[in-house]
């Protein structure tokens, strides 16, 4: 990356919070929120626990006219891309006279399931006059950028990366291309719901998701009891900026994108995928300019399965050479649930709070980490934070990493 593209602004909807505050102060906390799946219809399946967003009430943030024609993951990008543009104090009055120099790109791996299951059994109980005239656009992947850009009168270079889980951080790759390409701004992230029966049905024949019952044994990554991973909801959008834009109108810059790097490695089998992720790390750090032992702290995918974690650790350790035994590793997913998509957002935006406030957060429900890593457990741990190594790997064999930096 040439030009330095900056993170102006951070909206969250978590399990563990809504708004980047209540989800740092959680994260940071080490507490889990992780429980039994309380949505309608899922009674019999076999996926017992999960990461819900609770309390969260989209009719309290967003219009009824955006709100019928959209599914629940869109009601979390919209509200995430509220609280983003809040905290960036990126107003339309900053853009109105050039709408073209603000685009959004996000990520999205299931789409709206919960809005297509209830449409086709409109289908099938009442005949197709019943099926509401959203179905055509509210399941699709493209459906947040389209309604983030629609009402907020975004007008510039828009899209949507389909790149499975790895997606959430290839999003921001697009993100700083725009910005090189002119762009002013760019509203970023990904946000998931995967918890409508239809959905959850279709997960189940993932590799690796867990089916524990206990909600303090269902996700321990990097344990010699790792049994998967559970699934959650929820995810975050960022505004970032051209640097000398952003301080030009005297935001805040909160973490510098210092460089990206993805590989896809070609394969279902996860326990393969180190190779390819140790690449995508070292053509982060790369385009970053950052040398391994520059990295303070690595935020791990953590899929949960001993064969893809010992893979993970192996291209840490490929990757960063022996400084890869020694630096902090954290996974706060296992305490919230892994989001697919949206699970690289969330630990992007836990990434650049660690870096504001000096602290690794904790990896909740792991204790006896059985791999070559310094995995942060317990309690979070005080440091002197410059540079974070977020990663994310995909069930289809994408892979990708992406390095922030401390804003200054």
């Amino acid at each position: 990356m040439t030009s330095r593209t900056v993170i102006t602004g951070i909206g969250v909807v978590a399990p563990n919070g809504v708004g980047a505050d209540a989800f740092w102060k959680a994260t940071q906390s080490g507490l889990s929120v992780l429980d039994r799946v309380t949505r309608a219809g899922c009674e019999h399946l076999p996926l017992r626990v999960a990461g819900e967003v609770r309390g969260f009430d989209p009719g309290a943030l967003v219009e009824d006219r955006f709100l019928v024609q959209t599914d629940r993951f869109t009601h979390h990008a919209l509200a995430a891309a509220d609280l983003a543009l809040e905290d960036a104090r990126l107003g339309r009055a900053d853009y109105e006279g050039d709408p073209f120099s603000v685009g959004v790109v996000t990520a999205a791996g299931s789409g709206g399931g919960e809005f297509g299951q209830r449409e086709l059994q409109h289908l099938w109980e009442q005949g197709p006059r019943f099926v509401g005239p959203y179905q055509s656009i509210a399941w699709f992947y493209a459906a947040s950028t389209g309604q983030i850009s629609i009402r907020r009168g975004l007008k510039g270079p828009c899209g949507v990366v389909a790149s499975d889980e790895a997606g959430g951080l290839d999003a921001f790759a697009h993100a700083v291309r725009g910005i090189r390409q002119g762009s002013r701004a760019m509203l970023v992230g990904a946000t998931e719901a995967p918890l409508a029966p239809y959905s959850i049905v279709c997960q189940l024949e993932y590799e690796g998701l867990s089916t524990q019952d206990d909600p303090e044994r269902a996700y321990r990554p990097f344990t010699d009891k790792a049994c998967g991973f559970v699934p959650a909801e929820g995810g975050a959008m960022f505004v970032v900026e051209d640097e000398t834009q952003a301080r030009r109108r005297g935001a805040t810059v909160r973490a510098v994108v210092a460089g990206h790097g993805a590989t896809f490695s070609g394969t279902r089998r996860r326990d393969t995928s180190g190779e390819g992720l140790a690449h995508a790390i070292r053509g982060a750090l790369r385009e970053a300019g950052c040398a391994p032992e520059e990295i303070d702290v690595v935020f791990a995918d953590a899929i949960g399965t001993p064969e893809a974690d010992a893979a993970e650790a192996a291209a840490i350790a490929d990757a960063l050479g022996a400084y890869g035994r020694k630096v902090p590793v954290t996974a706060p997913k296992s305490g919230t649930g892994r989001a697919y998509c949206a699970a690289p957002a969330l630990d992007t935006a836990a990434a650049v709070l660690a870096l504001e406030h000096g602290i690794v957060p904790p990896t909740p429900n792991v204790y006896d980490v059985c791999h070559d890593l310094d995995v942060v457990t317990g309690s979070a741990r005080t440091a002197e934070l410059r540079t974070a190594l977020v990663l994310s790997r995909g069930r289809m064999g994408s892979n990708s990493a992406l390095v922030v930096r401390k804003g200054s």
